[in-house]
Order: structure tokens, then sequence, then C-alpha cells
């Protein structure tokens, strides 16, 4: 569906994008995450042909990059979409799908679904300029499915939007993608990029450093935590911390093969293996202790995001540091 290779970018004299690789399969929901000036929006905006990338290969929707007959399939939300005041959200999207050569029936036939899927439509007669920059996002993202597209591109799609709004943006990607549609999405909020997407794409300094799953990229640190009711006494204290593996790295019965560990009245097992909690939990039944909850808990996707920007900054500075005293001896010589 999306196929892009050693992308590379420059806006006003400046390297914004240094040989970006990103690959997004069809009938997925994929995100780009990156912090502030990392070349998310304007990776899209070379995508919708606004931007002319200095080099770039691949496809999007099969058709090489800037392919503008393309763009019939594409619906696109800017970050920072406006509107004319003066209409009304019917007039405005009536407006705008007929610039898309969408036919006059089709028309009269769409608006109306799409201003209910945004819940729209008791506002959509209302001038554009009474709207609230909530309202306004909403019929954005009506605009951006006017055309029925094969790939949805949205640019920050729940910025504005309150806690029932961002609700119905997650409701109608879910839609999307029963319907076997692309969608890319461009946003800061990990949490809702968390329980909507299929894959993410990390960008830094121009770069994609990561992509995969949200399940590949937060593996690291899963654990069982089990808690306990009231905090264990000295003895079973010391049987907790003595289940760990053995120094020889051996399996032993009735042990477990994972580190655990004893915080107040929460038992750490890290593992993600249910099999290698169950002789943690038969030594604390046999302890005689009560355990109310048991929980399989992994990274999130802030924290994975959060570690990937401070190593490539750490990195950054450290090759900085080494090539300083070689720029400086080379000077002296």
């Amino acid at each position: 569906m999306l196929e892009i290779k050693n992308l590379h970018a420059t806006v006003g004299g400046k390297p914004i994008l240094r040989g970006l690789d990103l690959s997004v399969a069809p009938g997925e929901v994929h995100a780009i995450m990156g912090p502030n000036g990392a070349g998310k929006s304007t990776l899209v905006k070379i995508m919708m042909t606004v931007v002319r990338p200095t080099y770039a290969e691949g496809s999007v929707l099969q058709s090489p990059i800037g392919h503008r007959p393309t763009l019939a399939k594409i619906g696109y939300l800017p970050e920072h979409h406006r509107f004319p005041q003066y209409l009304t959200g019917r007039q405005a999207l009536d407006y705008f799908a007929a610039l898309a050569k969408v036919d006059r029936r089709t028309r009269k036939q769409r608006i109306p679904e799409l201003l209910e899927l945004v819940g729209m439509q008791q506002r959509a007669d209302a001038r554009i300029r009474t709207y609230s920059k909530g309202m306004q996002q909403r019929i954005g993202l009506a605009h951006a499915l006017l055309n029925d597209p094969d790939l949805v591109v949205l640019d920050e799609p729940t910025d504005g939007l309150d806690p029932m709004g961002s609700r119905q943006v997650r409701e109608i990607l879910q839609q999307l993608k029963e319907q076997d549609k692309t969608v890319l999405i461009n946003s800061h909020l990990l949490g809702e990029v968390e329980r909507v997407c299929d894959r993410v794409a990390i960008l830094i300094d121009g770069k994609v450093v990561r992509q995969g799953t949200i399940e590949e990229l937060t593996s690291r640190g899963r654990r069982y935590e089990l808690v306990l009711q009231g905090t264990p006494d000295e003895a079973v204290r010391r049987a907790i911390c003595s289940a760990s593996p053995s120094s020889s790295g051996r399996k032993t019965s009735g042990r477990p093969t994972a580190p655990v560990e004893l915080d107040g009245s929460t038992v750490r097992v890290a593992t993600e293996d249910p099999a290698e909690i169950q002789p943690v939990i038969d030594l604390l039944r046999g302890r005689g202790q009560v355990i109310e909850s048991i929980r399989l808990l992994r990274e999130s996707l802030e924290d994975f995001f959060i570690d990937v920007v401070s190593d490539c900054h750490a990195d950054q500075t450290a090759d900085g540091a080494a090539d300083g005293p070689a720029e400086s001896k080379g000077g002296q010589s």
C-alpha cells in the first residue's frame, strides 16, 4: 500500500528527511511518531505532493511517489486545516467533494452519512465560524473521507477533541479497518496510538529508527505482578527471595526460571510465560498467603518511545564528543 525507500528532503536549505524508509501494509492502521522537528509532517506533505522531495524511491497505492492522479484515492486531514468561515459544515463538505470530482448524486447520499459518522448532523447547517475547534476537527475528518479513499492520511486527528470526540475517532478508525481501508496517522498522543494502531514507526532526525507492532516494540520489561493481601512476614519474604533461579541457570523442578522480587505486598516475576509463575503461586499459597490479583504487565508505548528518543540523543552526544577532539587535533596539524 505504501512503500518508501531512501527518502531525502530539504526544506528552506535545511535537511529534514535523511534516507527515510517506511512500509505500510494494506488494511492496517499505522502510526508515525516522533519528537517535534523529526520530519513527520514533511513526510505526509511529500506523499500529498505539497512538498517536493530531494530524492525518493518507492510507491503510494502502487504508483510512484508524487503521482498526482493517485491523490483521488487518498483522503487527507492536515494538521492545521482551514475551511471558509462563512460556509456551513454541510456546504463545506459539498464544496470540497465537488472539487474532488465526487458526483452530485453521491454527494447527496454520502455527506449526511459522514455528518452522522462524526457526530455533526445537529450542527451541519450552522456557519463554521460558530464551530469550536473540536467541531471543525470533526468536519475535517468527514472531509478526509468524502472520496471513499483507499488510503486515509490523518495528521493529528484528535487535536482539539474532547474525550467523547477522541473515542468517536477511535471507533471510526475501527470501522475503516473493517472496510479494509489503510490508515496512516501522525500523532503525539501515544495513548491514542496504542489503542488503535496495528503498527508504529518512530521517526527521529529524518529517519525511521524503530518500526513494528505494538506487541513487538513493547515486549521488553514484560512481567507478572502478584498482589498479596497484606505485607508478608520475614519468613515468607526470605522464601520469595530464594525462589529466583539458581546461579547455574539450570531449570530446577518446582522453582521458576525467571527472576522473582518482592516490593511491599507485590511480587514481580520477570516473565510473560504463565507456566513460570505457577511455582511462585504454589509457594505463596503454601505459606498461607492470599493473592488478591495477578496481572501481566508490559512496557507502555510512551515508556518505549521516551527510551528510544533518549538513546538516540545519547548516541548523538557521544558521537559529537568523539568527533570533537579529532577535529581539534586536525586543526593543530
